[in-house]
């Protein structure tokens, strides 16, 4: 139970600390709480109620009344003329004795109807001890101070979730991994009202689980929101703890059996950690390379090694210098010249993203990799609009999606007119979403950063993006009518730092072409 009050700097919560000798979690500063009585879902006559509010929610609201009750001394609970629980009240009524028929000796409702759900947690699938636990979230009641039973709480706290934060980070403040990202999201709300109009539909702000792998050596827990959650997913489903997270390009990095990849040595501002060259297959399949990344002679001859040079096909998503140079020196080491497979770049192109492959590819073109009853398809996804020239790949038995500069993790693709255009980009993002529902597609493997799970929600959030995006940039040119681009992206782009800006007008100007096409195709242009 997340109790709340409005103070003078921010909205503060009630935490307190642990027992030095619990089971679990000693030490660590946490929220009142514990496990469900039998007794507690026999109360729901005792407690009001939402309209909408289902019993496990009623029944999981009595349990963290009583909870708070008992570690805290706080009773949310209202007489029959609507007052709060008074302290005396609370002084009446034995903390180790039946909760609701105390409470109803004294005339109390439990004010069921005031509890909130926030969040749902569910711990790592790798611990041997696991919890499934909704996060609630009450206002604390007037008049009312906590005392801990110095029992299982002691050191009742009122603290504000950034000083928290700060004071965890200094090693102060002891909390545990759920506790800490609670209070992450909790300290963007202003007041309290603000909280509990999020929750006012009675589903859980979110549910996490989080995932852990290895960096640097060491453990490394990551939720949904984090950049290798998807990989994770994809590596360790049942939550063992065996992946590597660290960016490196000196090896291979398996993903599945029959997927590895491989990250060029070039990081950088536009490249992140690197692009990624994928190669799919396997020893007795033989292997089709995705991207092969820049010119770069160490990142080819790794490329050919982790083949043992039995590449079957090189496929370019497209032609920036980043993905396509790769190509021909690959194919030279292999001495039966697999073909090159993509889209030639238009006339719009750049000087130094010029590309003519042996062989054009067909929209829906499949290319297949097959022996003794193992075969890998890849399913060719025309996606004009990061480049003319764009192609994403669906690994069809695997439910994969590669998706070149499309969609990248962590970032959003950057949109060059006049070789990139953003109707043909958005439209394409369409098509991909499609594809996911006709093949079931899971994950995204993009060109650069880690993999994304939950492809469709993936396409529908960067799409919401974009036109957000858009919706500013329209306001900005409505605002400053003679603005220039440079005026406009400091409106447009008032929430990234200023130092992106001069890469941001490319897109910016995509923008604004699709923004002045759109209104000459309008009734009265």
């Amino acid at each position: 139970m997340l109790l709340l009050r409005d103070a003078a700097q921010g909205i503060e919560v009630l935490m307190t600390r642990r027992s030095t000798s619990a089971s679990f979690a000693p030490g660590a500063y946490v929220f009142p709480g514990g496990g469900i009585d039998a007794a507690d879902a026999a109360t729901h006559v005792q407690s009001t109620r939402r309209p909408g509010q289902t019993d496990l929610q009623l029944t999981q609201a009595v349990a963290a009344m009583r909870e708070s009750f008992e570690e805290l001394g706080v009773l949310l609970a209202r007489h029959a003329d609507g007052s709060h629980a008074t302290t005396e009240d609370i002084a009446a009524l034995d903390r180790k004795a039946p909760f609701a028929a105390q409470c109803q000796t004294r005339g109390l409702t439990l004010a069921g109807a005031e509890v909130f759900a926030l969040a749902q947690w569910v711990t790592d699938r790798d611990l041997p001890r696991r919890f499934d636990v909704p996060f609630l979230v009450a206002r604390m009641p007037e008049g009312q101070t906590p005392v801990a039973d110095e029992a299982e709480q002691f050191e009742p706290i009122w603290v504000r979730p950034s000083d928290a934060l700060a004071r965890h980070q200094a090693g102060t403040f002891f909390m545990i991994f759920p506790t800490v990202r609670t209070l992450e999201r909790l300290q963007h709300y202003a007041s309290v009202d603000a909280v509990l109009t999020a929750c006012a539909s009675g589903k859980p702000l979110w549910i996490s689980c989080p995932r852990a792998g290895l960096l640097d050596g060491q453990d490394a827990r990551y939720m949904e929101h984090d950049s290798p959650y998807g990989e994770l997913a994809l590596t360790s489903p049942d939550g063992q703890i065996v992946h590597t997270l660290d960016w490196q390009s000196e090896k291979p990095v398996a993903l599945l059996k029959n997927v590895r990849r491989l990250t060029a040595p070039n990081s950088g501002l536009m490249t992140g950690p690197g692009t990624n060259s994928y190669i799919v297959g396997t020893q007795d399949t033989g292997y089709i390379v995705i991207d092969p990344g820049p010119n770069d002679e160490a990142h080819i001859q790794r490329l050919h090694a982790a083949t043992g040079g039995r590449i079957e096909a090189i496929v370019c998503t497209h032609s920036h210098p980043d993905h396509s140079p790769g190509a021909w020196p690959l194919q030279a080491l292999c001495g039966h010249r697999p073909p090159i497979l993509g889209l030639p770049s238009g006339a719009s192109a750049r000087a130094d993203s010029r590309f003519v492959p042996d062989r054009t590819l067909s929209d829906k073109e499949q290319l297949a990799l097959s022996r003794n009853g193992e075969q890998h398809t890849l399913e060719v996804v025309f996606t004009p609009g990061h480049a003319a020239n764009h192609v994403c790949l669906v690994l069809l038995e695997d439910g994969l999606l590669f998706s070149g500069d499309h969609i990248l993790n962590g970032s959003t693709t950057i949109i060059n007119p006049p070789d990139g255009e953003m109707t043909a980009y958005l439209d394409s993002l369409d098509r991909l979403s499609g594809a996911c529902d006709a093949h079931g597609i899971d994950f995204i493997l993009p060109a650069h950063g880690h993999v994304l799970e939950a492809a469709r929600q993936a396409i529908a959030q960067l799409r919401a993006h974009r036109l957000k995006r858009e919706a500013k940039v329209l306001a900005a040119m409505k605002d400053r009518p003679d603005g220039t681009m440079n005026d406009w992206v400091a409106l447009a782009y008032d929430d990234t730092d200023p130092r992106i800006w001069p890469i941001a007008l490319r897109s910016l100007q995509a923008h604004v072409d699709r923004i002045r096409a759109l209104r000459q195709l309008s009734p009265g242009g």
